[in-house]
């Protein structure tokens, strides 16, 4: 039997080998894992490709959390053998993986967008907590980054995230526009609601802050780019993804226990953190469907989640397991966690979108870098993207609807 899924690096295929040797043990039943490319966008390819022939391949598929609309026909309902255990998931956590009600994957992997700061930083510069609104960001970010520099420290800046045109753009401006009440870009009841003054206004702040507290190279950042130098010690606040954590904490890094993890900093409308993640679906060509349907059991079964946790610092996606004392160290971070997957999340528009979702991130990543490049201004872009959505999807247009997440 086959795995066919993401390797974010060497520490995570390695445990997954562990994982899939226990599971060997305890089954009986031997997996193989499949090399995946190194992109996100590369991998959803070559899963198309895989599917699209229909001929039996890999038998289980890990999946993002913004696939299953793109790739739903493929993979079996799993609701009917995992009823019991998706009700134990958070519900939000679980909705990502629903479509027209059917249960496309099971999430093993959770993740949100997170604001990491430097707590040694805000002493210095007389601040008690970390900022609550990204105008309050904004303004600590200068001041820190203004002393660092006085001392010396010419390469230090105030804020780092994810600028590059990829997904992780979609990312991280839907958390600036959600935050001051400017929608999710295509809302539940499948209006088109980019173009209002919220999301212009959130867009131009973030315009504003490239070559000031951020890099002027911030436009090309993706993941690493932000974490290298977060954790070389050269920047105040971070926005990244609870794995980040790991590296920063480091034995060896220079921000070893300068640094926590806050909710990200919000606006009129609240704080929010993107969801993000991976589940595992069974093919609907798998020649091993039994065999299939154990792997992704086991896999995301509650004792296999805690082991991960613990090992790579993965926020595990079951309620439960965020009341075991120390799976997540320091003890605020699980504590946090918990709070952003009930409250504080917003889902990318891929529900509503389903087969046409790449289209519309692409062209929603193409706009939000006009902005920040200064090609475009904030509302020529919000326009012409507004056109574009309604000739993509057919829809109409409509207001913003707050945070869009699915209730639980």
């Amino acid at each position: 039997m086959t795995l066919l899924e993401e390797w974010s690096d060497k520490t995570f295929s390695e445990a997954r080998q562990q994982e899939l040797q226990q599971f060997t043990r305890e089954t009986g039943i031997r997996v193989s894992l499949l090399p995946s490319p190194d992109s996100a966008r590369e991998r959803l390819v070559l899963w198309r490709e895989l599917l699209g022939t229909g001929a039996s391949g890999p038998d289980v598929y890990g999946i993002d959390v913004i696939w299953p609309g793109m790739l739903s026909e493929h993979f079996i309902d799993l609701k009917p053998y995992f009823a019991h255990e998706v009700a134990l998931q958070f519900p939000a956590i679980a909705s990502g993986y629903i479509v027209d009600n059917k249960l496309v994957a099971m999430a093993y992997r959770a993740d949100i967008g997170l604001l990491y700061y430097r707590t040694d930083l805000l002493r210095e510069y007389g601040y008690s907590d970390p900022p609550r609104t990204w105008d309050e960001l904004e303004i600590m970010a200068a001041r820190i980054q203004a002393g660092e520099r006085a001392k010396g420290k010419k390469q230090f800046w105030g804020f780092v995230w994810q600028g590059a045109a990829d997904e992780g753009l979609t990312c991280d401006a839907l958390e600036w526009q959600v935050a001051e009440g400017g929608g999710r870009i295509i809302e539940e009841d499948h209006t088109i609601s980019v173009n209002n003054p919220q999301a212009i206004r959130a867009w131009q702040r973030a315009a504003r802050w490239v070559g000031s507290i951020s890099p002027p190279g911030v436009v090309a950042y993706r993941e690493w780019d932000s974490l290298n130098v977060w954790v070389a010690g050269d920047a105040a606040f971070m926005r990244h993804w609870p794995s980040a954590y790991l590296n920063s904490q480091a034995a060896g890094s220079p921000i070893r226990n300068k640094f926590e993890v806050a909710l990200l900093p919000g606006g009129k409308a609240g704080q929010v953190g993107t969801l993000g993640g991976w589940g595992l679906a069974v093919s609907r060509f798998s020649a091993h469907p039994r065999e299939a349907l154990e792997l992704v059991r086991y896999l995301t079964r509650s004792d296999v989640q805690e082991k991960r946790s613990r090992v790579l610092s993965q926020p595990p996606t079951l309620s439960q397991l965020y009341l075991v004392p120390d799976i997540l160290q320091p003890k605020s971070r699980i504590d946090l966690l918990s709070q952003a997957f009930r409250t504080g999340m917003v889902l990318r528009p891929s529900d509503v979108t389903g087969k046409k979702y790449q289209e519309v991130t692409d062209a929603y990543i193409q706009a939000v870098h006009s902005v920040l490049t200064g090609e475009k201004s904030a509302p020529e872009a919000a326009a012409a993207l507004e056109n574009e959505l309604l000739r993509t999807t057919g829809f109409k247009k409509g207001p913003p609807q707050g945070k869009s997440a699915r209730p639980e």
